[in-house]
């Protein structure tokens, strides 16, 4: 298979060379050209038809938000976001990926000069992503007729396209949902603003996951990016958050497979196990563990994932009981939950 074919934009001349340092070390990816401003980036894709194009957001000429939301809309394709990790940076960065962004990356500094090690490999990802123009309307989220609060307890995974979906998914989740864990990939500057984001656009409370916090329902917990697991411990009623320092697992801190496999532990025929778009195979063997204890598990299915990745080996291995479009997740998830457990 030919190597994917890649954009750099980027005002920085310094970080146009890191970027593609890094992604020449990669034997699926070519880097075939860069851009300063849109506008040189406008032409460098009518001349050389990249497959997947990293950019920068605060850029001359044209603000880089603006220009990706004309590409998503007039000739989608992937699109990484290479960001600063300050505040203003993440905030832009989410508002890119709920554009369509396909993924996010921070740009190295003096306390992280590894933030590139993973750049190649989510770029090589992304240009395989499945991208299509932004819908003018959505299909409409369906809702169960009526939900009732149980004892159940939701743990949610996902990675590359995870943002705009789980935006999906947890948009429809009543005030009063069940006691709700989250595990989505991303940098460690990045959760606590997308937790933000979403507690101001979902009904239930949403936070950036702190160690020790109860699980009660109405709240939906954030695993925090980089250093640390989030795992669910205690037993009955009386689950806790535990965030712990640990080896990369799936390759992945936080793990999908590390929460998943504490909910099944703590809670297990009350839990419940959602794995949604993203790639690589983390939390498909902690769906099972889910499953295995009596738990009840779901998949996004391909056609509504960005990267049908971590679903597809889940299902693969039997974890996934029920696999569904994004738009009828959250209301399977919740009469799942409506349902008493057995543990």
């Amino acid at each position: 298979m030919r190597p994917r074919r890649v954009v750099i934009v980027d005002d920085s001349p310094t970080m146009r060379a890191l970027i593609r340092a890094a992604l020449d070390r990669h034997p699926g990816l070519e880097v075939v050209g860069e851009a300063g401003d849109p506008l040189q980036a406008r032409e460098a894709i009518r001349a050389l038809a990249p497959d997947v194009l990293t950019l920068d957001v605060e850029m001359p000429n044209m603000n880089g938000l603006e220009f990706l939301d004309r590409l998503m809309r007039l000739r989608p394709m992937p699109v990484v976001m290479v960001s600063t990790l300050t505040q203003r940076g993440a905030d832009a960065t989410l508002a890119a990926l709920e554009l369509g962004a396909v993924d996010c990356v921070g740009k190295p500094t003096s306390t992280q000069p590894g933030a590139f090690d993973a750049l190649a490999a989510i770029v090589a990802a992304a240009a395989e992503a499945r991208v299509s123009a932004r819908p003018a309307a959505p299909p409409a989220v369906e809702r169960p007729a009526a939900y009732r609060p149980g004892d159940r307890v939701v743990a949610i995974g996902a990675s590359t396209g995870g943002v705009e979906a789980l935006m999906t998914v947890l948009g429809a989740f009543p005030a009063d949902c069940p006691p709700t864990v989250v595990t989505q990939h991303m940098p460690a500057a990045f959760t606590g603003g997308f937790a933000a984001r979403l507690d101001r656009a979902c009904a239930p409370r949403v936070v950036e996951a702190q160690d020790g916090q109860a699980l009660r329902p109405g709240w939906v917990h954030i695993a925090p990016g980089g250093a640390r697991h989030m795992q669910v411990r205690g037993a009955g009623s009386n689950l806790t958050i535990h965030l712990s320092e640990g080896d990369l697992v799936s390759g992945h801190r936080p793990s999908v497979d590390v929460l998943f496999g504490s909910l099944a532990e703590a809670a297990g025929a009350r839990a419940i196990g959602l794995l949604m778009t993203g790639m690589g195979r983390d939390g498909a063997e902690g769906l099972m563990a889910i499953r295995s204890a009596g738990g009840a598990t779901f998949g996004q299915d391909e056609a509504t994932c960005v990267v049908f990745g971590m679903p597809r080996v889940a299902a693969e291995i039997g974890a996934v009981q029920t696999q569904l479009p994004l738009h009828r997740l959250a209301p399977a998830v919740l009469a799942a939950a409506a349902r008493k457990g057995t543990a």
